[in-house]
């Protein structure tokens, strides 16, 4: 019995080495696909090569969304009024694309960690200012939100310059003003965007 379960622990350990291996493949050749499109997102912290990846491919076109707010209410990060009679409250969307909130959920816990973020700092003033945890998160998600909006709005600046008629540029960094998790910009839930949804292929690199 003794030299049948040693046997298959080594099983079990190379079995776990291959795994181990196959998923470092799996990310550099990820990582690589990303950087390739040319997305900035990689640089948010708390956003790695599996995330960017997802956001890239669930949003396609940002442009779509005319604000940062129609974003959010596609996240599922603008919060929903619950109101009821003098009792004011909001709660948190359950609508909204799923796996792109889990994103923003990742984001925000990686943030959190690290006591020197912004994201860390802000969840912190939320919390001094009488919210309590959940709020606080709720409220750093939306800011996070509001980044990834203004961040995939930067690089399609940055790509394709003024745009046609030379005012695309200027619209759109307007749009995307304030979306640092110290500001503060309204979280009312807002309408989604325009019908039509395209996806962002990722390409492999040349």
């Amino acid at each position: 019995m003794g030299k049948t379960r040693k046997r298959v622990a080594l099983e079990m350990v190379a079995d776990l080495e291959k795994t181990y291996r196959r998923k470092k493949e799996a990310n550099k050749e990820l990582t690589e696909l990303v950087a390739a499109t040319g997305t900035s997102l990689l640089g948010l912290h708390g956003i790695g090569p599996s995330g960017a990846a997802r956001l890239l491919v669930e949003i396609g076109d940002i442009t779509r969304f005319p604000t940062k707010g129609h974003f959010a209410s596609w996240t599922g990060t603008a919060p929903v009024d619950a109101s009821s009679g003098d009792n004011v409250r909001q709660r948190l969307s359950r609508g909204g694309n799923r796996h792109i909130n889990q994103v923003l959920h990742i984001m925000a816990t990686v943030q959190l960690r690290t006591r020197t973020t912004e994201g860390r700092a802000y969840y912190d003033r939320k919390v001094a200012a009488g919210k309590t945890p959940n709020a606080a998160m709720r409220c750093l998600k939306r800011r996070l939100s509001d980044i990834v909006y203004r961040t995939m709005l930067n690089d399609i600046i940055t790509t394709a310059g003024t745009g046609p008629g030379g005012h695309r540029g200027a619209s759109l960094s307007s749009s995307a003003a304030g979306s640092q998790p110290h500001t503060d910009t309204s979280d009312q839930s807002l309408p989604g965007p325009v019908t039509h949804h395209h996806k962002a292929p990722l390409k492999t690199p040349a």
